[in-house]
């Protein structure tokens, strides 16, 4: 799972020559004649150059823009645990085609939308693209469940890491594409959805269930009956979701906001093209290394300890004025927030009760209506602390590492009754 580039600037070698520069007016102007009152190089003028492109929709607000990804996000998890109670039915192909189709209509009519129509962009990446992933996402990582037992988690992981290898080819190609007069924001985005369009097609030809009708954990479609009883009275598994909820709360601050960050502090502007394919890079490889480490350590003991480090970087990015300090920080915290990203549904199974583990998918289920609902609100949130044009950073950045040190204290402690549960430190 990308994240979306809700609010991205976009730059090309061409529309920049030069490092910023901070020159007074009075600087600019020789002899006796009148001039006008320029403010060349300094970071108001670079401003309005890199949001060019951004033109369609340039005069919404940062916490305005970030909307239409934590609506695609959230619906991915929200549609999620519907179309994964369908997968357990046998329905996999009419998922699959049906997502697919709303995907790629979805992806065709970002094509036409006008500039500064917020609602057409909001309506077609955030709502339609958001419930297509959610219907294919679940799906396809069940798929594993399928032919992987002892490498399931693996297998689920290298699925996994892929979303964030189309956030690194994805921004490198448009930012490629749409500074070219012969693209444009229209023929950029059909292109990319040409693209979407063979990808989808080779999906659904080669994905095939191995069995009409099983479940996400693999179980028969005959086993017991999941007792909801015990899920009610289970207090630390809801602690743990509350816990995800406040993390899911800032973990993806960063993924909406760094490249922004990077363009206020006077960043190389030629390195700003590269923020969010580094910061997906990072992630790709910190969704695939800890399904290893978990399988060695126990999925919660890595989760913990990766959503602490999430929080701290998040509030050690105050320090960050360079291209050196801006790629760490993208590679370490795209790394660690990857791994705390991928290992919520393993973490969560973990808490189950029955000896069966008949309950691991309504337990995976619920938690991920509250991320989902996290994921809403979160990026928005963060975006109104902003108050653009002012830039207050501090204030997002600390609402970010707050919710995220908070939450993995949480499941600290709901971590000790699975460990009294299990009679092992391994969990």
């Amino acid at each position: 799972m990308a994240a979306p580039a809700a609010f991205q600037v976009e730059t090309t070698e061409s529309s920049i020559k030069k490092e910023f520069r901070h020159e007074k007016p009075d600087q600019l102007s020789t002899g006796h004649s009148p001039k006008p009152d320029f403010v060349e190089g300094t970071l108001r003028g670079w401003l309005a150059v890199l949001g060019g492109h951004r033109i369609y929709i340039s005069q919404e607000s940062p916490s305005t823009i970030s909307w239409i990804g934590s609506i695609q996000l959230a619906l991915q998890f929200i549609v999620g645990v519907f179309s994964g109670k369908l997968f357990d039915k046998g329905y996999f192909h009419p998922l699959m085609v049906s997502g697919s189709l709303l995907i790629l209509f979805s992806s065709f009519m970002l094509s036409l939308a006008k500039p500064h129509q917020f609602y057409q962009v909001l309506l077609s990446q955030g709502f339609g693209f958001g419930i297509g992933s959610g219907l294919v996402f679940l799906p396809s990582l069940g798929i594993a469940s399928h032919y992987f037992r002892r490498r399931r988690a693996v297998a689920m992981g290298i699925m996994i890491s892929s979303g964030s290898f189309g956030g690194i080819v994805y921004s490198i190609l448009l930012n490629k594409i749409l500074p070219r007069p012969e693209f444009g924001f229209p023929w950029a985005v059909r292109f990319v959805s040409f693209i979407n369009l063979v990808l989808l097609l080779v999906a659904n030809l080669i994905m095939k269930p191995r069995c009409k009708s099983m479940s996400l954990s693999a179980l028969p479609p005959n086993a017991a009956p999941v007792d909801m009883n015990q899920i009610r009275a289970d207090r630390p598994y809801w602690i743990t979701n509350i816990g995800l909820f406040l993390g899911s709360l800032g973990v993806f601050i960063p993924y909406f906001y760094l490249q922004l960050f990077a363009v206020t502090r006077d960043v190389d502007p030629k390195f700003l093209t590269w923020v969010i394919p580094i910061l997906n890079a990072g992630a790709m490889v910190g969704r695939l290394m800890p399904c290893f480490l978990a399988d060695i350590y126990g999925p919660l003991n890595v989760l913990i300890p990766c959503g602490f480090i999430s929080g701290a970087l998040m509030w050690a990015l105050l320090g960050v004025k360079s291209v050196a300090g801006v790629t760490i920080f993208a590679l370490v915290y795209g790394f660690i927030s990857g791994a705390f990203l991928s290992l919520t549904s393993p973490s969560v199974a973990a808490f189950s009760t029955s000896p069966s583990m008949n309950d691991t998918g309504l337990r995976i289920g619920i938690s991920c209506l509250f991320m989902g609902f996290a994921l809403l609100g979160g990026n928005p949130i963060a975006g109104a602390l902003l108050s653009a044009p002012a830039y207050k950073w501090w204030r997002p950045l600390t609402f970010g590492c707050v919710v995220m040190i908070t939450g993995s204290g949480l499941i600290l402690y709901a971590r000790r009754a699975v460990v009294l549960r299990r009679g092992r430190q391994r969990v």
